[in-house]
């Protein structure tokens, strides 16, 4: 796979953490938003390929463009019956966000697991060497590239899990140390769909005529799949908790920015900032390309941030937040359930979250399965000003 490496280096990817990148990447993306995404969006034409996705999400994942900007752009250009698959495809992720905002013990009890499956050996899978063509060529392609076309994602996860019999905890965690843009909600869910656990007792077989039919026969038909497994089961009900929002208001004189929420200037609102902290970080065991991609997108974000504001710019890991914000009034964007939140929490520092709009307008929304969220796509857009035909 040395082309792949080549085209996808760490120093030369597509995936500029940038947002000039992501606005650029947005531009190119927009004639094929419609009804040439909803034709198409299914095939994996392999790494060298991707015309027929947007490839947008690393840079949503850190917003250094937002999911109201995208679905603004794509509306004005395309009608929404249109362009409808891919709307519905970028509140796929505000939705996991929301669901897993419902259930936060879902995410603990998911990094407990993968702290006590570390027996399980895994390497001849993570490796690329099991033998089965398309799943072994998709290892090295996720390590190589950070990042997985979403149907090869979920033949990937059912063959791990029902083909391979492994944890899917642990693929999970895989996925999550080496996708540019994987986060602890729709890395999580996805995995738990495909077994069968979010939807309780549905789940995705990976079938060889389909691999076949959408990666245009680019691999050998994998006859040895266990097309005939039975969903995971466990015991655990997670109920479902209320959404508690933090106040809102603008007021702060100093903003953190986190690789969570890289875009300052639409948050602060008027707000004149004195002094911008760039959250440096650090996951253990995530990948160079991805540690590279977050680490830099935070500190490109609050470079440009301060030379806006002319203000002072530090920059450091979570522990240096107390001493910078002493004397502060500090905010930053509510981070949703994962470690960026959790390292904050631990801080002994007054630090005000505010929500995004966008997140108030669907994460109420994400009770049960995305249909709810699919019947409630006019109102979203109407509440966030968005204008649709």
């Amino acid at each position: 796979m040395q082309q792949q490496a080549n085209l996808f280096d760490v120093t030369d990817t597509i995936w500029q953490p940038t947002r000039h990148a992501a606005l650029n990447q947005l531009h190119h993306f927009l004639p094929r938003a419609a009804k040439r995404y909803a034709s198409s969006r299914n095939f994996d034409f392999g790494p060298d390929n991707r015309k027929n996705v947007s490839i947008l999400s690393p840079w949503i994942r850190t917003r250094l463009i937002t999911e109201t900007e995208i679905l603004s752009a794509v509306l004005s250009r395309h009608s929404l019956g249109a362009s409808e698959k891919f709307v519905q495809e970028v509140l796929w992720r505000g939705y996991f966000k929301g669901w897993l905002e419902h259930r936060p013990q879902v995410w603990g009890d998911y990094l407990n697991s993968v702290q006590t499956l570390t027996h399980v050996d895994i390497a001849t899978a993570t490796e690329g060497k099991t033998g089965i063509e398309c799943f072994d060529h998709w290892a090295q392609e996720l390590q190589e590239t950070g990042y997985l076309h979403n149907h090869a994602r979920m033949w990937f996860a059912s063959i791990w899990i029902f083909t391979l019999n492994l944890p899917w905890q642990l693929g999970a965690d895989f996925f999550l140390r080496h996708l540019l843009d994987g986060d602890p909600a729709s890395n999580t869910l996805s995995w738990r769909w495909v077994a069968g656990l979010h939807t309780k007792g549905k789940h995705y077989l990976a079938l060889p005529d389909n691999i076949q039919r959408y990666t245009e026969g680019r691999f050998t038909v994998p006859t040895e799949l266990n097309n005939g497994a039975l969903p995971i089961e466990e015991p655990k009900q997670y109920e479902k908790q209320s959404l508690t929002w933090p106040e809102t208001h603008k007021n702060a004189d100093s903003w953190i920015i986190t690789e969570e929420d890289c875009d300052l200037f639409s948050l602060a609102g008027d707000t004149r900032p004195k002094s911008i902290f760039a959250l440096q970080h650090r996951e253990p065991g995530r990948s160079p390309l991805v540690q590279g991609f977050r680490t830099t997108a935070v500190l490109n974000a609050a470079e440009a941030a301060a030379r806006h504001f002319d203000c002072e710019l530090v920059v450091g890991p979570a522990d240096d937040i107390p001493a910078w914000a002493s004397g502060k009034t500090v905010a930053t964007s509510l981070p949703p359930v994962g470690p960026i939140r959790t390292a904050l929490g631990r801080l002994d520092a007054k630090i005000d979250y505010i929500a995004r709009d966008y997140d108030r307008a669907v994460w109420p929304h994400a009770t049960a399965g995305f249909f709810k969220v699919k019947k409630k796509i006019p109102t979203i857009l109407s509440t966030l000003g968005i204008e649709y035909s």
